[in-house]
């Protein structure tokens, strides 16, 4: 029986799936299913879970019922299914009352293997008077992490489905999760009362897949450059909200790339459109709200990109788990900000107190992986309980390592804190104690009477952060599954309390730091390892020199070094692709532009260079708008504090943004703004110094001109001066 069994179901895997062999424990999982047994499936993403309810279904009598969480993923299915010759249908409030009669009328005369259902119609009373006349084999229960309310996608709708399901028939339960941490583990369950399934549990290792975090900075040139590197290969670009993923969207597809927009605010037509030119392959970029991908089997995805910071680490494991599902190449890219953990915090504001302490506790968990220099997929690993004891050295930690220091002292520090507060606090109970901050809580229960209280005054608070979670990594403590966010000192831990030994630990990513080093670097003379063509960069040097002499200015006035750093790197052979160099514009174009142009094309086609304009980053035009109402308002002689009030902008941006209209080349008359400020000899003083100044940097001129100006006169008139000698 078993060997026909086996036969059975080989021959149907490879009959409808076209697959000759199953992988990992999925021919376990159906058998146990065939048994008649609850079983709990915990797969990572792109494992093949689908394939465990979808097989037994075939081969048992009557319709399995599939409880899926989102439209897209059962139309998705359902279309698949269909396509390889299965009766899959689904209930949902997209069917009119005619298909929904059909679907049911299919399900009671045994045509229909499949039926998917929504959480929602689940609970409808008329849906369940008629499942309670079909035949249902099983239910499976995708998605089953949206059952607790401690995981990131918490559905209440999840919780009635265990006693709608008792309502239907005494029928077995699988329940399947790619996201589930051992607290959601349990809590699943709990609640759908099968603490006796039978668990299966792959490891949530993606060897394929590459995990790097970027600092949110020039996001969108970062975001054109990377996607435009990956020409012709498909990726979903996760955003938090619906008009993001639009500016996005557009964002994409002003620079050429083939993007679609997907999230719950476009039309239903319009929404299954753009999904399907995505599986089809006629759009290149899914731009995405979270609501799109759950259970989208695509499997050459090739990267993943987080635009703005996840909610959670299930939500940004699952999501970067649609990456390379076939075992070739996934990129999974985040650019991270605070301020992004800030803005959802304030989405949390009207929750109730035990919702947002669970959002604050998965939010910390997220700023914990960004900033930590650890392995991302050790901590990943680690997160959803699975131990990975070295590191991969396919993650951009591994592979650009930070400063390690020495930690022992800091470690036992943070275990005793454990220890002497009775193992019952969570992280930054445990930090206040160890800096030895007073807060009410530490107050309330005496703990700043305790010997350990204020060992680690002198360190940042972030430091102590980084030493919990890193012991957290070594083992030393564990989380209490019983009680969220509390720590606890394991065995391991209580031995090194005892018995300590050195230990290296790894300095936490400080991202607005690192950012302002890059930057200021990048002002500096260039490193020898140059992104730019330097022979062409010497000779577009050579070239400003000549122009300069010719009109008689300094070089810097014709281009700045990053614009012809930036030449040198893309080759602009046009004067539109000219326009978007940064610092250039189509006034400059017009003014300095022809012999650039000229010798760029001469260059390109002695060396046979094939020009990359990719890298050129067109503006979807939201910006644009600002600098027009700017451009007007000096037109019109508005003062520029009324302007500043008119966008709700400081003064210093106002300038900021006034100087990039100038540097790109428009010419602004600011006279009658400037005459009020300084009189015309002041400004003629400063006119001659940076006429004849090697750079216009403010900074110099601050130095060189001494205490006489302040750094916004200085400013306004290196205005004037570049719109009346530049532009």
């Amino acid at each position: 029986m078993i060997a026909s069994l086996e036969e059975q179901l080989k021959d149907k895997l490879k009959e409808v799936f076209g697959y000759s062999s199953f992988r990992g424990t999925q021919e376990a999982i159906i058998k146990n299913i065939l048994d008649g047994r609850n079983t709990f499936v915990i797969m990572p993403t792109g494992a093949g879970k689908s394939l465990c309810y979808q097989l037994p279904a075939l081969i048992l009598d009557g319709a399995a019922i599939v409880i899926s969480p989102l439209i897209a993923l059962m139309k998705n299915q359902v279309d698949q299914l269909n396509a390889v010759g299965v009766n899959a249908q689904f209930l949902n409030s997209t069917l009119t009352k005619t298909e929904m009669n059909r679907v049911k009328r299919e399900t009671l005369s045994g045509e229909v293997q499949l039926l998917y259902v929504a959480p929602e119609s689940l609970t409808k009373e008329e849906n369940i008077e008629f499942l309670k006349k079909a035949n249902i084999s099983f239910a499976a229960i995708d998605e089953a992490h949206c059952i607790s309310e401690w995981g990131h996608d918490f559905r209440p709708e999840y919780r009635r489905i265990k006693q709608i399901l008792a309502q239907i028939s005494n029928m077995p339960v699988i329940a399947l999760t790619a996201t589930a941490t051992p607290k959601v583990q349990i809590d699943i369950q709990k609640n759908l009362q099968m603490e006796e399934a039978d668990i299966f549990k792959s490891s949530f290792n993606r060897e394929n897949l590459y995990y790097e975090v970027r600092p949110k900075q020039h996001t969108k040139k970062q975001l054109v450059k990377f996607v435009k590197s990956q020409k012709g290969k498909s990726g979903i670009v996760y955003c938090l909200s619906r008009k993001k993923v639009e500016e996005i969207a557009n964002l994409l597809q002003v620079n050429d790339v083939k993007a679609a927009p997907y999230h719950a605010g476009l039309d239903a037509a319009v929404r299954i459109k753009n999904q399907d030119d995505f599986l089809n392959e006629e759009v290149d970029v899914i731009v995405a709200t979270i609501a799109f991908g759950m259970g989208i089997d695509k499997p050459d995805v090739r990267f993943v990109v987080h635009y703005d910071t996840p909610k959670s680490l299930e939500g940004y494991y699952q999501e970067t788990g649609r990456a390379g599902r076939d075992g070739l190449e996934g990129n999974c890219i985040m650019f991270y900000s605070y301020n992004d953990i800030i803005k959802l915090e304030k989405f949390n504001k009207d929750k109730t107190v035990t919702e947002r302490d669970n959002a604050r506790v998965l939010l910390d968990e997220m700023v914990s992986y960004a900033e930590s220099s650890l392995c991302r997929r050790k901590q990943l690993l680690h997160y959803f309980g699975e131990s990975y004891d070295h590191d991969c050295n396919f993650c951009d930690n591994c592979l650009k390592p930070r400063e390690k220091f020495e930690g022992e002292e800091y470690v036992q520090w943070v275990l005793r804190a454990a220890m002497e507060t009775g193992e019952r606090f969570n992280l930054a109970h445990l930090v206040d104690v160890v800096k030895g901050t007073p807060s009410q809580y530490v107050k309330s229960y005496g703990h700043d009477a305790l010997s350990i209280f204020g060992k680690g005054k002198e360190l940042e608070e972030s430091l102590i952060k980084s030493v919990v979670r890193q012991s957290l990594l070594l083992e030393f403590l564990e989380k209490d599954i019983e009680n969220i966010g509390v720590l606890k000192v394991t065995a391991k831990g209580k031995d090194f309390i005892v018995d300590p030994f050195a230990i290296k630990l790894s300095k936490d990513h400080e991202y607005d730091v690192e950012v302002t080093e890059e930057e200021e670097d990048a002002e500096k003379v260039p490193t020898t390892t140059k992104a730019y063509d330097e022979a062409l960069f010497e000779m577009l040097r050579n070239l400003r020199k000549k122009v300069a002499k010719q009109m008689d200015l300094p070089p810097y006035v014709v281009f700045q070094d990053p614009s012809l750093e930036e030449m040198a790197t893309i080759y602009p052979t046009t004067k539109d692709e000219l326009a978007q160099i940064n610092g250039v514009g189509m006034g400059k174009v017009a003014k300095f532009g022809k012999p650039f142009l000229e010798t760029i094309a001469k260059y390109v086609e002695e060396n046979d260079i094939e020009t990359a304009s990719d890298v050129v980053v067109k503006s979807a035009g939201q910006k644009s708008k600002i600098k027009i109402f700017i451009i007007q308002q000096i037109d019109r002689k508005v003062d520029l504090e009324e302007i500043a009030e008119a966008k709700s902008m400081a003064m210093e941006e106002i300038i900021n943004e006034i100087e990039h209209i100038c540097y790109s080349g428009t010419k602004l008359n600011l006279e009658y703004y400037i005459d009020q400020v300084l009189d015309e000899d002041r400004q003629d003083e400063i006119i001659d110094y940076f006429m004849n100044a090697e750079t216009d940097s403010i900074a110099v001129a601050l130095e060189e001109l001494g205490d006489d100006y302040s750094e916004e006169e200085l400013r306004l008139v290196r205005i004037k001066f570049l719109s009346e000698y530049a532009n």
